[in-house]
């Protein structure tokens, strides 16, 4: 006799399907016709989902990876199905070390928190990793660490454990920080990329472009009288705020890192299965980083940000969890930018200002290559 099925476990097969059918496709997409490593495959675009679809993913795949979300949620032990962690892993290589509203300590700290925030979870422990390149000032790796610990400290995590390489001159450009962190997931439901639904609406925390914007500038590569300074922030506290108002209505989150926001609409709308419109007026770009974007030929959606969420939230929920957003400090410029849809699925698409239509793809190339 055939078991009822309930309707939890009907969620978890479909999920369960969906994220198989998203992997085939996906792979379908994709190639990897490369025979060397660029920099474009570092860019988080076009380039590097060919290289994670191509390398990565077929070989350890499990049904952790395969979700390809910003952390894996799991739990620690049969019996203890009711306790929900969140674990991620991740480089910094920026370059310089050193920008208007960051560097590099500051910057693994918050990258590490803000993969474990967008997938429900409170952050709770940091790993470090450091490889240092011979010759390089103590000094300078002591301002690193020192930042790395204030920025733990104003987090509420603490870095736990970690490890140091060294290695020959002219071999690390510096230094290169790896942090993975662990925290307890919040909330019940599943988030994650493959559970945007048609209706849904999709919120931006504020405006975007900064992070890439002050590295470009940073490096002297644009002589403009302006002062424009990375993102870089803590999301947690943000998405606290959002989970207490809008619950199992939030259905995903994402921190729109390399690649933009045009990238990481594209992945959800590729696992989800669903079209995305959005609405380019109701994105919220600084002057000074529209400007530099325009002067450049370079895309605000496609520039990295740190500090930055998205939200794709229920129709029902919309207003409350705009709400919540805008009485949080990071959140006060938020934005609802658009709106899923059924049609054509996988596709994400952007009304312009001028009331044209335009497909919104990742990013191709790498403008601005070791950005985080």
């Amino acid at each position: 006799m055939d078991m009822p099925i309930n309707s939890q476990d009907k969620e978890t097969l479909t999920t369960l399907d969906k994220i198989e059918r998203a992997r085939q496709a996906r792979r379908n997409k994709f190639y990897l016709r490369d025979e060397h490593i660029t920099l474009s495959h570092g860019s988080g675009g076009k380039a590097t989902h060919n290289l994670i679809e191509g390398i990565f993913a077929p070989a350890f795949s499990n049904p952790l990876l395969d979700r390809l979300d910003d952390a894996a949620v799991f739990t620690p032990a049969p019996d203890h199905e009711s306790v929900r962690m969140a674990f991620t892993t991740d480089t910094y290589v920026v370059n310089p070390l050193f920008f208007p509203g960051g560097d590099i300590g500051r910057l693994a700290v918050h990258g590490t928190i803000n993969d474990l925030a967008v997938a429900g979870a409170q952050p709770l422990y940091l790993s470090a990793g450091f490889v240092l390149e011979e010759g390089f000032p103590i000094a300078h790796l002591r301002r690193i660490v020192e930042s790395m610990a204030a920025a733990a400290r104003e987090a509420s995590v603490a870095i736990v454990t970690g490890d140091t390489k060294v290695v020959q001159r002219g071999k690390a450009d510096g230094v290169f920080i790896n942090t993975a962190g662990v925290g307890v997931v919040r909330s019940k439901r599943t988030i994650g990329q493959d559970q945007l639904r048609p209706g849904d609406k999709i919120l931006l925390s504020g405006p975007i472009g900064d992070h890439g914007i002050a590295i470009m500038l940073a490096r002297d590569m644009l002589d403009l009288e302006c002062e424009i300074c990375s993102d870089s922030a803590p999301l947690h506290t943000l998405v606290a705020d959002l989970l207490k108002v809008a619950g199992d209505g939030v259905h995903s989150m994402k921190d729109p890192t390399r690649g933009g926001v045009a990238t990481a609409l594209n992945e959800m709308a590729m696992t989800s299965e669903v079209a995305i419109l959005l609405d380019e007026s109701a994105i919220p770009v600084r002057p000074e980083v529209r400007g530099a974007c325009e002067i450049l030929g370079l895309d605000p959606l496609t520039i990295a940000n740190e500090g930055k969420l998205l939200a794709i939230v229920a129709p029902e929920v919309a207003d409350r969890a705009l709400a919540a957003m805008h009485a949080h400090p990071q959140g006060k410029d938020a934005a609802i930018i658009g709106t899923v849809q059924a049609t054509p699925a996988s596709m994400v698409f952007l009304r312009t200002e001028i009331g044209g239509t335009r497909v919104l793809d990742m990013l191709v190339g790498d403008p601005l290559p070791r950005i985080c």
